[in-house]
């Protein structure tokens, strides 16, 4: 897998879905979600660069891919 960054929202949103399947994206305070990303095995970004806002996009990107599993 690719190394990802914080401007990875898709790829990030990809595998916190595969990682967390059952939780609801919408449900996970951005404390929890920043440490989740820095978590990921192939994550690579600067803990010190990210936003509210690209945690606002990983988490609408993971609300998208966690709807698709719902079905």
């Amino acid at each position: 897998m690719k190394e990802l960054t914080w401007d990875s929202h898709e790829d990030i949103a990809l595998a916190l879905n595969r990682r967390f399947p059952d939780v609801d994206p919408l449900s996970v305070r951005f404390t929890d979600l920043r440490r989740w990303v820095c978590e990921l095995e192939d994550f690579v970004g600067d803990p010190k660069a990210c936003t509210e806002a690209k945690l606002e996009r990983i988490q609408m990107a993971w609300k998208e891919e966690w709807e698709e599993a719902e079905g």
